[in-house]
């Protein structure tokens, strides 16, 4: 029914008084601490978000991978309904990060503006408890967040560990700025340590007709006249008519944690500037127990001879039975599980959780009950040769990379003389079960392809994008695990070697998997980039090829991968050595690339090989591929592309059969030969000539 011009003018008149006199839209409130706040029994907390007893709100605690969230109940009016453009607002509030290990910083927390209270299916960690990986960078977000971050993450391109951004739908900060204050008449930029445990003012300032966002820090109560971030903005596309206010932190490997102390918020002025003074304090530190149960030992014994004797026979019995804290683990980062919660989790390491085992351990299925999270638990075997080297080499390693194409290291246990290590559980386990021999399911050309990037990347981040180059030393496909949507996770540190950039590494002894070690290797000992370069050109040709990178019952001029096809390519044949599997069904420029790179990546001398950087480069196709490759690429002749010497002498011998399967050589540098015996996994034996098996 058509409307009266008078009744229209009517019902505009009456929505412009419904929204002038909106409280949403002129809200404003104070929290002077949370404990006997007019506002604090209606405030929304989810995750493990808390109140104290103090009055402070506490986001997180310093368990790992956890979120916590604290939410202004009612919803506020952010946008002008007659312009559709977005309204000012100014906030102020107190905080502090105290992080579980002093020198380390586990993620930080954000002052939010979101459609809804609880972000459902949002990821800790780096994620803040904002999104996650699928969502992150969707403009359906309608997501406004002010990070206060004390974790580098290179994927979201954080300028520092020490930082504070402005984040927009995504993780990855459209501006961002190193944490500070300035002082009034003073151009100078003064630090400040988020997670130094200090009670932090901020002030975030928007003004919608100009578009302009301002971020204020102090450690004093007054506002300085300058804020450490100014920049234009507009958020009337980001926000929608009515969002909910909040914080918002999370907790990763290494944990931290979060403390909101107070909270100024309006919508029609600048919010009110928060008396420090007068806010409720941190919560003290729990004192040390060591030192506790040491002093009332002392002081038993001293007043009570005889029971002090009693106790300390008591003690003897139960310390036989728990191992003694070393210093190394008092600075590793990863959180440390007990035996027992593991055992649980495993339902007792019972067979039917096995996922796997290879030379130095099992790996488990297992589930938190506290956390209804999945995990994998590796243990490694007491008997096993480089047990707790391997497992201090993960733990060192792993335990502080952070990156999508890296298997997560969670955590770590101990007891008597038996390592664990805890993971990210891999739904779809390691790659090698997809390619070779003859598995369930065949990867399509497109998810070998996109398993290929995930890898370089990861690859790429260890030697070059990380604080210091990581030498993985062991890149098989094996070691690369698949997660729920078969995205590539290279895992596996057990045998990684960290050193700082333009330095080389120390060690001289040999370690890998026969098949894809480097043929420098056994000359100098010395594992570099460019030796895990030429395993992963072992991987890129396992992909394409679906076999292994010797394969003892194929005919004998395709028992060594690479030989066989750079063979091929010499032909002018290279597309035949493409996994028949795949029925023809595949991309053949890329299918060519990859071909080629493995090849490049397999050269027999170092310098020839390309970097990592230039590899993702070519995946990506930002650069293309030389025409031409060295004719001396070819290693033929030569035992697992490392043993060339040793297994000439078997050939020329005609004694000699060599049989393989995979798994993990130790040389001594410069021997030039394994050790009969060193090899787990394989096996060396003396036998009658076999034209199909031998070289």
């Amino acid at each position: 029914m058509l409307q009266s011009p008078i009744s229209h003018l009517l019902l505009h008149l009456l929505l412009h008084l419904s929204f002038l006199i909106s409280p949403s839209f002129s809200q404003s409130f104070i929290y002077n601490g949370f404990k006997n706040s007019a506002y604090s029994t209606n405030l929304t907390l989810n995750g493990i978000a808390e109140i104290n007893d103090d009055g402070i709100l506490r986001l997180t605690d310093v368990r790992s991978r956890l979120i916590g969230r604290g939410f202004y109940p009612d919803p506020i009016r952010f946008k002008n309904p007659e312009t559709n453009t977005s309204l000012s607002f100014s906030t102020s509030f107190a905080f502090a990060v105290v992080p579980k290990y002093r020198k380390l910083g586990g993620h930080g927390l954000a002052f939010t503006i979101a459609p809804t209270k609880e972000l459902v299916g949002a990821l800790p960690s780096r994620y803040l408890g904002l999104v996650n990986y699928s969502r992150n960078g969707n403009s359906s977000n309608h997501l406004f967040a002010v990070e206060f971050d004390t974790v580098q993450d290179l994927e979201f391109a954080d300028i520092d560990d020490n930082h504070v951004g402005v984040n927009i739908n995504r993780m990855r900060s459209v501006n961002s700025t190193r944490a500070g204050f300035f002082v009034d008449g003073d151009s100078t930029k003064y630090d400040i340590c988020l997670h130094g445990g200090n009670k932090i003012q901020a002030w975030i300032d928007y003004d919608g007709a100009e578009s302009q966002l301002n971020v204020t820090l102090s450690l004093h109560s007054k506002k300085p006249s300058k804020p450490i971030l100014s920049i234009p903005v507009d958020l009337s596309p980001v926000f929608q008519d009515f969002m909910y206010v909040g914080f918002s932190a999370s907790t990763g490997l290494v944990a931290s944690s979060h403390y909101i102390f107070g909270w100024s918020f309006n919508m029609t002025g600048n919010a009110k500037s928060l008396n420090l003074r007068h806010l409720p304090s941190l919560p003290p530190f729990k004192k040390n127990q060591r030192g506790f149960v040491i002093w009332l030992s002392v002081s038993i014994f001293l007043a009570f001879f005889f029971i002090a004797i009693t106790g300390a026979v008591y003690v003897f019995k139960q310390i036989k039975h728990i191992d003694v804290v070393e210093d190394w683990e008092l600075d590793v980062g990863p959180q440390k599980y007990s035996y027992k919660e593991l055992k649980e989790s495993t339902k007792g390491f019972h067979e039917k959780e096995l996922l796997g085992f290879g030379g130095s351990g099992k790996v488990y299925k297992g589930v938190l009950p506290k956390l209804d999270t999945q995990i994998a638990v590796k243990r490694i075997l007491k008997e096993s040769k480089h047990g707790q080297k391997e497992f201090m080499s993960e733990i060192s390693t792993i335990g502080r990379l952070r990156h999508r194409n890296l298997v997560q290291l969670l955590g770590w246990c101990r007891r008597k003389g038996e390592f664990l290590l805890v993971y990210d559980f891999m739904s779809n386990g390691s790659l090698d079960k997809y390619i070779f021999n003859n598995p369930k399911t065949i990867l399509t050309w497109k998810q070998r392809f996109k398993i290929i990037n995930d890898v370089s990347n990861g690859l790429l981040y260890l030697h070059e994008l990380w604080e210091q180059t990581v030498l993985h030393r062991d890149i098989k496909s094996a070691n690369v695990l698949l997660d729920s949507e078969l995205n590539g996770r290279l895992g596996d540190f057990g045998l990684a070697k960290l050193y700082d950039h333009g330095s080389h590494p120390t060690t001289t002894k040999v370690v890998g998997t026969l098949g894809y070690l480097a043929p420098e290797l056994t000359r100098t000992g010395k594992p570099t980039t460019s030796s895990d370069v030429f395993a992963f050109g072992a991987l890129l040709l396992e992909v394409v090829c679906g076999r292994r990178p010797i394969e003892p019952k194929a005919l004998p001029e395709e028992l060594i991968l690479v030989d066989w096809v750079f063979d091929k390519w010499r032909e002018g044949g290279l597309l035949e050595v493409v996994d028949s599997r795949l029925k023809g069904e595949f991309d053949k420029t890329e299918v060519m690339m990859v071909l080629k790179l493995g090849l490049m990546c397999s050269h027999d001398e170092p310098t020839f090989r390309p970097s990592m950087r230039h590899v993702v480069r070519c995946l990506q196709g930002e650069v293309p591929l030389p025409d031409i490759l060295a004719p001396t690429l070819s290693v033929k002749g030569g035992f697992v592309m490392g043993f060339g010497d040793f297994a000439a002498s078997l050939k020329k011998a005609n004694t000699w059969s060599i049989g393989y399967r995979e798994g993990d050589v130790d040389l001594e540098a410069g021997s030039g030969s394994p050790k009969l015996g060193s090899v787990q996994d394989g096996w060396l034996h003396k036998s009658k000539m076999d034209d199909k098996h031998h070289l």
